[in-house]
């Protein structure tokens, strides 16, 4: 187990790092850890079902591998049987994480078909168990939770004090519903509202906003205006491991730090010679990261064009370097 603090006795307000499936991976993490770290480090979420079946768990432990460099670092699981949280919580808790986070959140129709991520936001009772057995496993690692406002906005003050209840370390509150996924905007007029809540049900509880955050001003903004105690940050981060840091690096250094993220993400997941053993990640997940990198600045999308084509560390090397000397301003 890890000897690392509580994350949530950190400093407020916290800036942490949302999980997002295929992207926060050991890879994605590290950039963020050289170029300004959050508060808080999330894992990608991992099958609590997928991790305790013996042909699951070598492929999905890959999804927790982790660096010293990566502290403090919460695993985020997701499931529907309170049963598997227990025994999840605890192998979780063997590998060295600072605290264990529940997805009931998630709006996928796969995961919701399990009685899993947003579906349980209609089962208050199972989502109360699931906590409590993931309590019971973690071995004292704090246990949080991440969720949305509701199926429906008029959910909200029923649901969040039924997780408040639970006496949880930190709640995340993405600020939109289920059906609403990500296709409007965040609900952030209503942040004040489930900072109320806290303070009624839980005041030690800590209580974190999420949804559409582009900088870290914005981020500390929002904290500010709404009396939470922290912003999780997601899709601003992709391309931008400076987040964190506020520094906004010239187009070369993106560039290079783009390279290198590739280089990791290859030795790691991609080449097929990981001493780690367990299942390998297709070197196409880089496409995703490479739209971002590779934005913003004249010639662009020529460039994109071409890393979508790639699909070495080698490649994308060549590519940049022959993108750099044609473009000798971006290195100006």
């Amino acid at each position: 187990m890890s000897s690392r603090a509580n994350p949530w006795s950190l400093p407020r307000p916290l800036m942490v790092m949302a999980p997002m499936a295929n992207v926060t991976d050991e890879a994605f993490r590290r950039m963020f850890a050289e170029c300004g770290p959050p508060d808080v480090f999330w894992t990608e979420f991992v099958s609590v079902e997928g991790l305790l079946s013996p042909k699951g768990r070598g492929a999905l432990l890959v999804d927790l591998w982790h660096s010293k460099d990566e502290h403090p670092i919460v695993a985020q699981i997701f499931g529907a049987k309170p049963a598997q949280f227990e025994e999840a919580a605890a192998l979780i808790a063997d590998l060295g994480f600072d605290g264990i986070d529940i997805n009931m959140g998630c709006p996928d129709e796969a995961v919701g078909r399990q009685g899993a991520g947003a579906a349980l936001v209609a089962d208050p009772a199972r989502a109360a168990e699931i906590i409590r057995a993931a309590k019971r496993g973690a071995g004292g690692l704090p246990v949080s939770v991440k969720t949305r406002i509701g199926l429906a906005k008029d959910q909200l003050d029923e649901w969040i004090p039924a997780l408040l209840e639970e006496d949880i370390a930190a709640l995340t509150v993405h600020l939109r519903t289920r059906k609403e996924m990500s296709d409007v905007p965040a609900h952030w007029e209503l942040a004040p509202r489930i900072a109320a809540l806290r303070a009624r049900y839980a005041p030690h509880t800590l209580v974190l906003g999420n949804g559409d955050v582009a900088s870290l001003a914005e981020a500390r903004r929002r904290a500010a205006e709404t009396g939470i105690d922290g912003v999780m940050i997601g899709r601003g981060l992709f391309g931008n491991p400076w987040f964190f840091s506020g520094r906004v690096p010239e187009i070369e250094e993106r560039l290079e730090r783009m390279v290198s993220h590739a280089a990791l993400f290859e030795k790691l997941y991609g080449n097929g010679t990981s001493p780690r053993g367990g299942r390998l990640k297709n070197f196409s997940v880089m496409r995703k990261h490479f739209k971002a990198y590779a934005a913003g600045f004249d010639g662009a999308k020529e460039l994109r064009a071409e890393l979508m084509e790639t699909e070495t560390v080698d490649a994308v090397r060549g590519v940049v370097a022959r993108w750099i000397k044609a473009h000798p301003e971006a290195a100006a």
